[in-house]
């Protein structure tokens, strides 16, 4: 495959998080204006698992793929945009930057789950915003 072979990828991080709904959202938008695709992608690990009305292992990844298709629906719905859906087990920003070999993009809320909601830009992106090796787009709410 030759770099113009490529097709144009979009990588967004999902949380449910209004933040992220509103990348979700550009990150379709865009993707459909750049003739390319999206990877909606929703990562979690022990650390950032802070209900305990959540189950552990498979039970939890069902939720959340379950959950991510809602979203996807909700959010992309009737935009010919091509999106893929993954769910993974990692920490949210090291799964990020690894989820697609060459991105073109990756888009990430403000801000999703943590604890300090008056911060201008969560760790999540914050680190991706300092390592990606792509552009990052930071869409607020």
């Amino acid at each position: 495959m030759t770099s113009a072979d490529k097709q144009y990828v979009v990588v967004v991080g999902v949380d449910g998080s209004p933040s992220s709904k509103a990348a979700l959202r550009w990150a379709a938008w865009h993707a459909r204006l750049a003739g390319g695709s999206v990877v909606a992608l929703t990562a979690w690990n022990t650390s950032t698992v802070y209900s305990d009305r959540i189950a552990a292992g498979a039970d939890y990844e069902r939720l959340l793929t379950n959950a991510l298709s809602e979203l996807v629906g909700e959010i992309v719905g009737e935009v010919p945009v091509n999106v893929q859906q993954r769910v993974v087990r990692d920490h949210p920003a090291r799964a990020l930057l690894s989820a697609v070999a060459d991105p073109d993009l990756l888009v990430v809320g403000n801000r999703g789950h943590g604890g300090f909601t008056e911060a201008m830009l969560g760790s999540v992106g914050q680190y991706c915003v300092h390592h990606a090796t792509c552009p990052v787009v930071v869409v607020r709410e």
